[in-house]
């Protein structure tokens, strides 16, 4: 590499928001859904989250991604949002009981 050239930006700045890509994907070509009806949900919420600020496609950009596939789970039956929820709130406990550094493991 050159010092003129920069290095290119990682496609995801986050692990969590390849995961939540790669699983979005993986439900589709098993299907669980079509593309189209992602799309247009997606879509529906990047608008809906844009409305109150400028959207900088990090982690806003992912967590309407993941407020879109968690919405489209529950509506297939595939995810009680009660449920949902439950494991949302165990793994932002064990990420806050976890020192910097270490992985985060859900207890049990």
């Amino acid at each position: 590499m050159t010092a003129e050239e920069t290095p290119p930006e990682p496609a995801f700045t986050e692990p969590w928001h390849a995961q939540v890509f790669a699983l979005t994907v993986h439900l589709n070509e098993a299907g669980l859904f079509a593309w189209p009806d992602w799309t247009a949900r997606f879509s529906a919420t990047l608008a809906e989250h844009g409305l109150a600020r400028d959207l900088d496609g990090g982690d806003d950009y992912f967590t309407a991604w993941l407020a879109t596939l968690e919405a489209l789970l529950a509506d297939l039956d595939q995810a009680e949002a009660r449920e949902v929820e439950r494991l949302r709130a165990a793994w932002e406990a064990a990420y806050l009981a976890t020192p910097h550094g270490d992985p985060v493991k859900l207890p049990g």
